[in-house]
């Protein structure tokens, strides 16, 4: 099996960002687990570039960099802060420019941060639904991780790493079984023979 391609996308608009820190914490981590490569990429300095114009073409060339990275990615592990009970305007966004069938069945990992635990459903109520319009795995358990469990923008809690933990480890099923999936159709298997 080749090195699956982790990518982490936070929908911080600041930095330093604890949405960034979560999101690169835990593709990191997940990219020890299946031997996989992770890449962050951060929507905060492309925001002038995803506003350039309406359509993709339109937009600067690291914006559209950045979401071939995403269509091209094994797995994703997506976050966003929560802005007004939902993910931020620049998260949606860079999601409005994906491909409508790029992301099919892809492995999702969703997160998001909040100034309080009030912000956790953010997860299953805003994030799920927007990656269910894409037709994409999203895997069992998201993480959200409120303002207490970071220090200098760096995951510190031990509670939030036990779910992190749990959450990678209730993924990885889903994700040796994508991959797989994607070696047998490289190879020219069906993947439906296994």
């Amino acid at each position: 099996m080749s090195r699956l391609k982790i990518v982490a996308v936070s929908g911080s608009p600041t930095a330093p960002s604890r949405t960034t820190a979560l999101v690169d914490d835990v593709a990191r981590s997940l990219a020890e687990q299946v031997d996989g490569e992770a890449q962050l990429i951060e929507l905060a300095p492309l925001l002038g570039q995803l506003a350039q114009g309406v359509w993709r073409t339109e937009l600067g060339a690291a914006a559209q960099a950045a979401l071939d990275e995403v269509e091209q990615a094994d797995v994703l592990v997506v976050g966003s802060p929560a802005y007004r009970a939902s993910y931020t305007g620049l998260f949606k966004l860079f999601f409005d420019h994906i491909g409508q069938y790029a992301l099919v069945d892809k492995p999702i990992l969703l997160t998001a941060t909040g100034g309080s635990d009030r912000h956790a459903l953010l997860v299953e109520h805003q994030m799920r639904p927007l990656f269910g319009f894409f037709q994409s795995h999203t895997l069992p358990l998201g993480i959200f991780a409120s303002e207490g469990d970071f220090e200098n923008y760096r995951v510190t809690s031990d509670d939030l790493r036990a779910r992190i933990d749990l959450s990678i480890r209730r993924a990885l099923p889903f994700i040796r079984a994508s991959a797989a999936d994607r070696d047998a159709l490289a190879v020219g298997a069906r993947p439906d023979a296994f």
